[in-house]
């Protein structure tokens, strides 16, 4: 019989980091249906007014009908708080049922520069901020370095919700995900962007390389209204696990900090 001390270890190392509630729920008893309340139909948007939205029901939304949903609504943000909005009331990604809030942005929406990294990890799913563990303070430092902060940057992620045990997300997740980020480039209007990884890069700016090969080059990222600067480098999670990579990233951000220059002069 294994003690509480090896079964938490077993829970750890398999991704169970949090309860999602208080008293435990055995997923395999079938309850029985409500004769007061009939079960409701998930959908893949939920809207407080009367106004139509594009709703699927059914027993689970499909990645492919959840993927036209959100190219659909996702243009329609007129701004950024109503695209947060539509997040929060967006139910075409498993992810939001897993997760324990929406992790949205942090920093200044009118800055001149972006970073895009991936997914919320624990850390920031318990705080609702991208990059607040370990691999944010990482990118503070890296920020600070060409004297930037959190007050002159805004940040995101193409995923708002955590990912269960911090695995990586689905092509599908990614796909249902990626019209928002991309309106969240448009909203805040960026002169330089900076995609942090390769899942970020290769999503974003629809690079076909790894990391290693695209890093440190300029591309031109159209938004839709016009074209700017765009950028891919190391993620502070894999710096975390390869320093070595560091003195690279050096590189790629002493020529953002030029770009930005260039932006003001």
């Amino acid at each position: 019989m294994p003690s509480a001390r090896e079964l938490l270890a077993f829970y750890l190392e398999a991704g169970v980091d949090c309860a999602l509630s208080e008293t435990p729920v055995n997923r395999l008893v079938e309850e029985p249906a409500s004769e007061e309340r009939p079960a409701a139909k998930p959908a893949l948007f939920r809207t407080a007014n009367p106004i139509p939205a594009p709703v699927l029901a059914g027993a689970a939304p499909a990645p492919d009908a959840a993927i036209i949903s959100a190219r659909e609504i996702a243009p329609g943000a007129a701004s950024l708080q109503e695209l947060r909005e539509l997040l929060e009331r967006f139910d075409g990604c498993a992810l939001k049922s897993t997760a324990t809030r929406l992790v949205f942005a942090d920093g200044n929406p009118e800055a001149k520069i972006m970073f895009v990294g991936e997914a919320p990890g624990r850390d920031e799913d318990i705080e609702g901020l991208p990059f607040v563990g370990r691999s944010g303070k990482l990118l503070d430092l890296m920020m600070a370095a060409i004297g930037l902060d959190r007050s002159k940057v805004y940040i995101a992620n193409i995923i708002p919700w955590r990912p269960p045990g911090n695995r990586d997300p689905s092509p599908q997740e990614t796909q249902i995900c990626l019209p928002f980020i991309r309106r969240q480039i448009q909203l805040v209007d960026p002169d330089v962007l900076v995609c942090l990884g390769k899942p970020s890069s290769q999503a974003v700016l629809d690079l076909k390389d790894g990391i290693m090969k695209t890093r440190g080059k300029w591309i031109d990222y159209d938004t839709g209204t016009r074209k700017i600067k765009a950028m891919a480098t190391f993620h502070p999670a894999y710096l975390l696990r390869q320093p070595i990579y560091k003195r690279l990233t050096w590189q790629d951000l002493r020529s953002v900090q030029k770009a930005l220059a260039g932006v003001a002069s």
